[in-house]
């Protein structure tokens, strides 16, 4: 499909040769002829087949899964002030561009997947390959975003300060880049009719597909599309997170676990004098207990942005490939095996719209935040209003118990520092009781 992530539809590119029928009938054509042939077609090649049957049942469940998994990460940070971070905007920003996505273009895909034609009007088949790369843009420049802000935050955190309004700034400069980049895939798309003998006739084998005055203009775009969208932006944001990798788990930094032992030992040491000993020990036991929970909260959204880019990369691949093998190389033109090929780009366009759908399946699993939301939004569809104090509850509970979770630490560290100082004290006294029974002596 003509901008569909990335690439248009793959026709088979029909002919007369290709049905099996011959031209000569076409040159006096009759109505009965014409509803033959209709049927002919209809019955041999726009049925839909047996792997195209499980491919409309895959479309389904990703439209399913993606329209509902997306609106639900959008209100859970919408109702709940302690989830808008700048990270969480950014991930309701990648949202609702799945949304788009998913309501705007899924549908024409599926239908021009199995049926080979575009019956949706010039007017859209502009319209929905725009907003279809509209949307590619938008996810790849939030994730790289994402991406940066996360490298600023954990590997330079004294260069840049981000801020929720920050954040909202860069998602408007994103939706107003990615809509002004690809106006050139609007104006490009144009609807034909394979069989131009049968225009008048019926609409079948209508496509919608790119028209460039030069076939240079044409290998030039999707080259600098290929590596605009796709391989510049992944590239970056490997490097990002390899970096983030080597600080949070690789490296001596804040709030792992060789440094606090180091700083606990430090508060074990009975070197302290005594009326400095009780003021100290807690203030320090405290931060150190606060950099355990920060750098925990890092590392777990560090490895749910690090999944949703791998879960990104491979759902894009594959298209990027054929995108490049097809429009650049124009490898698929001759082709005899046009059954297979056009099997490897139907599927090729299920797995990018279910990377929409996989993005919210990984905030559950990753995000303990997200689903608590997602918990409290399906308990409360399943049970009714009635049961919405109770969910209130439960939500406010294991927030509180996450809030609890650094109050059991620091409580802990501090029944460890009232024994430390007990000892401490006691040899003090014993110190002291030792060296007036020797002053006495002497």
């Amino acid at each position: 499909m003509p901008g569909t992530k990335l690439d248009g539809f793959l026709y088979r590119n029909w002919s007369l040769q290709d049905v099996n029928v011959t031209q000569e009938p076409l040159l006096n054509p009759s109505a009965d002829y014409d509803d033959e042939f209709l049927r002919y077609l209809w019955r041999e090649y726009l049925h839909p087949k047996e792997y195209e049957w499980v491919l409309i049942a895959g479309y389904i469940a990703v439209f399913i899964i993606a329209l509902i998994g997306n609106i639900l990460v959008c209100v859970a940070v919408w109702k709940n002030h302690h989830m808008r971070t700048v990270t969480n905007y950014f991930i309701v920003n990648l949202s609702l561009a799945d949304v788009l996505v998913t309501i705007t273009c899924l549908p024409a895909t599926l239908v021009v997947d199995i049926t080979e034609t575009w019956f949706f009007g010039k007017t859209l088949c502009k319209v929905i390959p725009y907003l279809q790369t509209v949307s590619v843009s938008v996810s790849v420049l939030t994730l790289s975003c994402i991406a940066l802000d996360r490298w600023y935050a954990i590997c330079h955190p004294l260069m840049f300060k981000s801020t929720a309004k920050r954040a909202r700034n860069s998602i408007v400069i994103i939706w107003i880049v990615s809509c002004v980049i690809m106006i050139p895939q609007a104006i490009v798309m144009e609807c034909k009719s394979v069989f131009p003998d049968l225009a008048n006739k019926t609409v079948l084998f209508t496509v919608c597909d790119e028209r460039w005055e030069g076939e240079v203009y044409s290998k030039v775009y999707h080259i600098c599309f290929f590596f605009i969208t796709y391989m510049v932006p992944l590239c970056l944001m490997i490097l990002a997170y390899l970096q983030i990798f080597r600080k949070l788990w690789c490296r001596q930094i804040p709030g792992t676990s060789s440094i606090v032992q180091k700083k606990w030992k430090s508060l074990q040491c009975p070197i302290q004098s005594k009326g400095q000993g009780q003021q100290t020990v807690k203030p320090r036991i405290n931060g150190v207990a606060a950099e355990i929970k920060q750098i925990r909260a890092r590392r777990k959204t560090a490895r749910m942005l690090m999944v949703v880019l791998l879960v990104f990369a491979i759902c894009y691949l594959p298209i990027s490939i054929l995108n490049i093998m097809k429009r650049v190389f124009g490898m698929f033109a001759q082709t005899n095996d046009r059954e297979t090929v056009y099997a490897w780009f139907t599927f090729s366009h299920w797995l990018v719209y279910a990377n929409s759908a996989a993005n919210p399946i990984i905030y559950n699993f990753l995000s303990g935040k997200f689903r608590e939301e997602f918990k409290a939004a399906f308990s409360c569809c399943c049970l009714g209003d009635n049961n919405n104090q109770d969910d209130h509850l439960t939500r406010g509970r294991a927030s509180t118990g996450s809030r609890k979770s650094l109050t059991t630490q620091i409580s802990n560290f501090d029944n460890v520092s009232r024994i430390s100082e007990h000892v401490v004290l006691t040899n003090i006294g014993s110190v002291n009781t030792n060296g007036s029974e020797q002053t006495q002596s002497w």
